[in-house]
């Protein structure tokens, strides 16, 4: 194969067998070493790489260069079947269809004595490292077991619902299996009742008929107080039990002294949370700097609670926290990451108490750059702990007898550190999406009160700003030191969802030029353009479903939401293990003691345990957003004929989502009930089109519906559409060319500057709460 042209420059051909034969394990700086190309080569072998991914021929994600469709080494994966010689098979969990097309299969070879643990079955869920068969005919990867996750399920969780004649049948909670009831006998009901949420072991299975289950375990009636949060709970395996042994390490664990530590309990620390914050895993200072080098500078204290002091690698407490993988917030309850001793009081940063901490002592330029950064081992004494409201009434002149003594000496200089960090994170220029957050709260029964849209202070983004300060030095020390961690990553937005992106803006006369590398900038600048705009809320929506999701790898490829270049979670060590394995590698980096990351951890270690738990905190965001879910269709069963103000918040070929205004409910409204035409599905403009009239509904359209039906155990609802007003009425299809409307310009007297939301989901729908966690607002944002 000829590997140079005339030019000197390697051949095309040659550059595609190269990322062929070595698999998953190229990037520029291999190509450029494998074909001796120097720095003045890098510009074309960029722009080269840069056509074969655009047409297809290799696909480029993060830093390394692949075949299209291909794997990486390490994935989660689902056992589907197995083949004709009863090998099983699997397709990876989490797999974009629309940029790859179908999911490649995975044979999975079983060694003769397989490892504990390492023993899968069909529908379960795995670790898997895999690698190309490069086969002529079958699945094109094999794949060994790294690990179990979950065993498959024979049991379904469902509502009770007592025959007169005896026994009954079971309702299921999971959506999809909402219409395939179980038939139940009476000797097998062992003594549920009407209404119950139980599990159920199927016995039986029929060709014709219903199939046939057990009642296996009751949890109680499904209108008590927990019974809501309980389904999401059962219905995706969350731990809710400690074992015995990490209960018993937990009290035995003893307070944290001064051996080993240095003894900050007279710097003046605060906690700003939520009002009803149960654990607060850290506290800040700031305070001017007096080298005359740095004039109107900074030095920034945060104080993290030392969990690795307490959870030591290999024991009972590090095995259940590492399984659960971070902590699930409801909003009747936490299931929490660590035993409640361990968590909401060695740990927790309460004020007057002695408290072990690992803290970051960060000094900033008077441009709010980050000039230096050391770490320490300490032991800290909460001075006050405050509400984000109570901190924010102070600055704004309403203090209480709580903040006044703090005002001037602690108050005053966080705000006027948290100024100057944001010069720097102006410049920065992270993604900006103004996103709302909603909150649910409950009555003293556990049903739905109201849903508000909290407040957005600068107490909130004081908080947020320091911690991914913190996040950062954590980052860079660690690499500085050369340790293997976990980062915290963020891809940016693939070629395809890009040009997607741009058609859509060009139905709207809304000018996407892009040039150069893809910077957060691009899409803030389409915003700002848009900023009090009607179709504000349409583009916003647009802008967050092209976005990747955030996850966790021991590989860095940077964070594009918040534009940085690496970027670790250390700040939660209390909620989330991504945090407890960067404390315990900086232990071991700097030589704090006891608690460090064993030498034995690797970055292919890290990675299995990077897989992992993206994988437990996407099972954590799934189950708070259903139960949110069902919450509000139970609060709106009773409601069923009323009619409600939404948006269209998704198009579907089976119709329009909307979401209600004052609740922030979804529910459908099926395609055949919007009239009697034919709607065809416009991908491109995110709307449904009517064949005859041209009526067109459109993501973002703002629409007055009727309930008509409300599922509370499944948590879905089904609207109508209403005849629309004049303000929501649904807009004809406008040609394209000369005729189409005139394009959108910034509404004047608006500032472009957003509320950042940096981190979104892949399945293109908002963020209901990554952590939804009752009482952990700065928490809930997704650093």
């Amino acid at each position: 194969m000829k590997r140079k042209n005339d030019r000197g420059f390697p051949d095309r051909n040659a550059i595609v067998a190269f990322i062929k034969a070595n698999q998953g394990n190229v990037g520029t700086r291999e190509i450029a070493r494998e074909f001796g190309l120097k720095n003045a080569d890098r510009i074309e072998l960029k722009r080269l790489l840069r056509e074969l991914a655009d047409d297809g021929t290799i696909k480029k994600k993060r830093h390394t260069i692949s075949e299209p469709d291909s794997l990486p080494p390490t994935l989660v994966a689902d056992i589907t079947g197995r083949d004709s010689d009863g090998e099983l098979i699997a397709s990876p969990t989490e797999w974009d269809e629309v940029e790859g097309g179908e999911p490649p299969k995975i044979r999975i070879q079983m060694p003769r004595r397989p490892k504990p643990g390492t023993v899968a079955g069909v529908r379960d869920r795995v670790l898997l490292r895999v690698e190309p068969t490069n086969e002529a005919e079958g699945p094109a990867y094999r794949g060994h077991v790294i690990k179990v996750f979950d065993k498959a399920k024979s049991r379904i969780l469902g509502v009770f619902r007592a025959l007169p004649e005896g026994g009954g049948r079971l309702v299921p909670v999971d959506k999809k299996a909402a219409d395939r009831e179980l038939n139940i006998a009476a000797a097998d009901a062992h003594g549920a009742q009407d209404g119950d949420l139980v599990s159920v072991d199927i016995v039986r299975t029929r060709s014709f008929g219903l199939a046939s289950g057990r009642v296996k375990e009751k949890l109680g009636s499904v209108k008590s107080e927990k019974a809501i949060s309980l389904i999401a709970i059962y219905a995706h395996d969350i731990p809710l039990q400690f074992s015995p042994a990490a209960e018993r390490e937990a009290e035995a664990a003893e307070p944290a002294n001064l051996k080993g530590r240095e003894d900050w309990r007279d710097v003046p620390l605060v906690t700003i949370d939520p009002p009803d914050a149960k654990d607060h895993d850290d506290a800040v200072h700031a305070q001017p700097d007096d080298d005359p080098n740095n004039r109107g500078g900074f030095i920034v204290n945060v104080a993290i609670a030392d969990v690795s002091f307490y959870v030591r690698p290999g024991t009972a407490l590090d095995r259940d926290a590492l399984d659960r993988g971070n902590s699930v917030y409801f909003p009747d309850r936490v299931v929490p990451m660590l035993p409640e001793r361990i968590s909401n009081n060695l740990c927790s940063l309460v004020p007057g108490e002695p408290r072990g901490a690992l803290a970051v002592r960060m000094v900033l330029g008077p441009d709010g750059r980050k000039r230096s950064h050391t770490f320490h081992r300490i032991l800290m004494r909460s001075t006050a702990k405050l509400s984000y409201a109570q901190a924010q009434a102070a600055i704004d002149g309403r203090p209480d007898d709580t903040t006044g003594p703090l005002l001037d000496p602690i108050l005053k200089p966080l705000y006027a550190a948290y100024a100057c960090a944001k010069r720097a994170r102006d410049e920065r220029d992270p993604l900006n999406l103004d996103l709302p957050e909603r909150k649910i709260l409950l009555k003293s029964d556990g049903t739905v009160d109201r849903v508000i849209i909290p407040d957005r202070l600068d107490a909130h983004k004081l908080i947020e700003e320091f911690m991914i300060l913190a996040n950062v030095a954590a980052a860079e020390m660690l690499e500085k030191k050369s340790l293997p961690l976990i980062y915290r990553v963020h891809e940016e937005p693939t070629l395809e969802k890009v040009h997607a992106l741009a058609e859509f803006l060009k139905t709207l006369d809304v000018p996407f030029a892009k040039s150069g590398a893809l910077r957060p900038a691009l899409f803030n600048r389409v915003l700002a353009q848009l900023e009090g705009h009607d179709h504000f809320p349409l583009v916003s929506e647009v802008v967050l479903r092209s976005q990747a999701q955030a996850e966790y790898s021991s590989e860095n490829y940077g964070h594009f939401g918040l534009n940085l270049r690496r970027y670790a979670h250390f700040t939660s060590p209390i909620r989330r293990y991504a945090d407890l394995v960067v404390h315990r590698a900086l232990v071991r980096a700097l030589g704090l003691g006891e608690g460090a990351l064993p030498d034995s951890e690797t970055p292919e270690t890290l990675g299995e345990v990077a897989a992992h738990i993206s994988v437990t905190e996407r099972r954590a965001m799934k189950a708070e957003r259903e139960t949110v879910d069902r919450l509000i269709a139970h609060h709106l069963a009773d409601r069923i004929g009323s009619s409600f103000q939404g948006r269209v918040s998704g198009v579907t070929r089976a119709g329009l989502f909307v979401k209600l205004a004052d609740t922030g409910a979804d529910g459908l409204i099926p395609i055949r009930s919007l009239g009697t035409e034919y709607f065809n599905y416009d991908e491109g403009r995110h709307a449904l089109v009517g064949t005859r009239s041209r009526t067109m509904y459109q993501l973002g359209d703002v629409v007055d519906v009727r309930l008509i039906e409300a599922a509370p155990i499944a948590g879905a609802l089904r609207f109508e559409l209403l005849s629309s007003s004049s303000e929501t009425a649904p807009r004809e299809r406008r040609p394209s060319g000369p005729q189409r409307r005139p394009s959108i310009k910034a509404h004047p007297g608006r500032s472009p500057e957003r509320k950042r939301k940096p981190e979104t989901q892949k399945s293109g729908k908002p963020k209901k709460g990554k952590g939804k966690n009752k009482g952990k607002g700065k928490k809930g944002k997704a650093w």
